[in-house]
């Protein structure tokens, strides 16, 4: 894992709200939103690697793609390099996309079939005028060859690669612009195991050869856990608990991340504190409208009525939980081996 370079984060979000109109009226109002993300506050410092992790549907990918500017903020701030990326015009917006980039979750469906390597890797640099000709040719050779792919395939076209090696055209393709910041939604979770390791080492080296910062979405805690310095828990479009990684595995401080943590498949049975598994109840809130007090209350099984299923839940020292002090939960413990 990374060490930030610096104390001053290079990316900060603060109370963010994303809405999506699910029905107007007749006059073309919206009357029923869809609450994607609510009052999300977070910091990425320099060189780190954040893990955003939580179920499907928790509003982590709306998350990535807004600030991205994929997404468009309903309120709240992105502030990024002392800019505001919410209120930013339309030709300001350029510079920003080439310094924070995303690698996509699907590694099939995010290629042009009809593109050879040459042309998707190489395409942000024709966009942005940045090379052209042999400049962009040897440009384009040389971020292949960083991400672990041979330049002779250069005029090959996706279908003659596995999933391993076109994340490698994915992640070659955000990076040949040189960006500062790179979220990386779902990465690894359509390859095989044994890929998996290969895609997070590359990571890994990428991120320390650049400098590179990283928002490492996933909804797998156990790959998290083996690249994120920090671990923000989302759940229903708000930040549940945010900590370093050793700590929280070892001792989350939410009822939903301690959830998370028994489902994780365990090899060795001394890491785990607990027997057996929390299984959750299915009756999610409606995203239209949203529950006072916790949204996870519904499904807790610490939950108490009249406390933690009416009034607004703050996050204190990073948890929101009106129970969090009394709790003791149980995480990932390391065993003396690793």
């Amino acid at each position: 894992m990374s060490e930030t370079a610096s104390s001053e984060p290079m990316l900060e979000i603060n109370d963010l709200h994303i809405r999506f109109p699910v029905r107007r009226n007749m006059l073309g109002r919206v009357t029923v939103e869809n609450h994607a993300v609510s009052g999300v506050d977070l910091t990425l410092m320099p060189g780190e690697t954040l893990g955003l992790v939580g179920e499907s549907g928790c509003g982590k990918t709306t998350l990535g793609r807004t600030i991205v500017g994929a997404q468009q903020a309903t309120s709240g701030s992105i502030v990024y390099d002392g800019r505001d990326l919410t209120q930013l015009k339309n030709r300001e917006k350029g510079r920003y996309r080439r310094q924070i980039r995303m690698v996509f979750q699907d590694p099939f469906s995010s290629l042009n079939p009809r593109m050879t390597l040459r042309q998707i890797i190489g395409d942000p640099l024709v966009a942005t005028g940045e090379a052209k000709g042999a400049e962009l040719e040897d440009r384009v050779a040389e971020m292949m060859r960083k991400v672990g792919l041979s330049p002779d395939y250069m005029d090959r076209y996706p279908h003659a690669f596995s999933g391993g090696q076109r994340q490698r055209v994915n992640i070659a393709r955000a990076l040949i612009v040189g960006p500062k910041l790179v979220v990386a939604d779902e990465p690894v979770s359509a390859l095989d195991v044994s890929v998996r390791a290969q895609i997070l080492n590359l990571l890994r080296e990428l991120q320390a050869e650049f400098g590179l910062t990283y928002l490492f979405i996933s909804h797998d805690l156990s790959v998290v856990e083996n690249i994120a310095d920090r671990v923000a828990v989302m759940y229903f479009g708000k930040i549940v608990e945010l900590a370093d990684t050793a700590e929280l595995y070892e001792k989350p401080s939410h009822p939903y991340t301690e959830a998370l943590m028994s489902a994780v498949p365990i090899p060795d049975p001394s890491r785990r504190g607990r027997t057996g598994r929390v299984l959750l109840p299915d009756d999610l809130p409606d995203p239209t409208k949203p529950p006072p007090g916790c949204a996870f209350a519904s499904r807790c099984r610490y939950a108490e009525a009249g406390r933690c299923d009416t009034g607004e839940v703050d996050f204190v020292d990073g948890v929101r939980c009106v129970r969090s002090e009394e709790l003791e939960l149980q995480g990932i413990a390391k065993t003396d081996a690793q």
